[in-house]
């Protein structure tokens, strides 16, 4: 059974740096993408990034592509999140998310496995 554990969230200063990371188990993700996804308060689900496992390319949203870089370590199976110049409307739940596939898809219903998601706050 896959499962997505996210880690590293927490409260930090508008400007600060987290890095979230989502550890994948169940199965061999060679053929799958990664995607990280936030929904804020009110607001729908949106996606943020996405990169396949075997060939490690990211494919960003053009709201974050400056700030945020999605990384992944094969030998842990995790995946990472480097979030640099928070700013409040940062703040949301972040979910890691898997799917079949390399190409790029930002569709969160094309996505099978979620992560329970994690907290971020950037207070101001």
């Amino acid at each position: 059974q896959v499962q997505l554990v996210e880690s590293g969230g927490g409260l930090v200063q508008t400007g600060g740096s987290l890095r979230l990371s989502c550890a994948a188990s169940g199965r061999t993700f060679s053929d799958y993408s990664m995607g990280w996804f936030r929904q804020a308060p009110g607001k729908e689900r949106e996606f943020l990034v996405q990169i396949s496992w075997s060939d490690g390319s990211g494919y960003y949203d053009d709201s974050v592509k400056a700030r945020f870089t999605i990384s992944r370590d094969n030998a842990k199976n995790t995946v990472y999140l480097q979030m640099n110049s928070l700013k409040p409307e940062d703040t949301a739940v972040y979910y890691c998310a898997a799917r079949v596939g390399t190409e790029p898809v930002t569709d969160e219903h094309k996505y099978k496995y979620w992560g329970q998601g994690i907290q971020v706050t950037v207070s101001s």
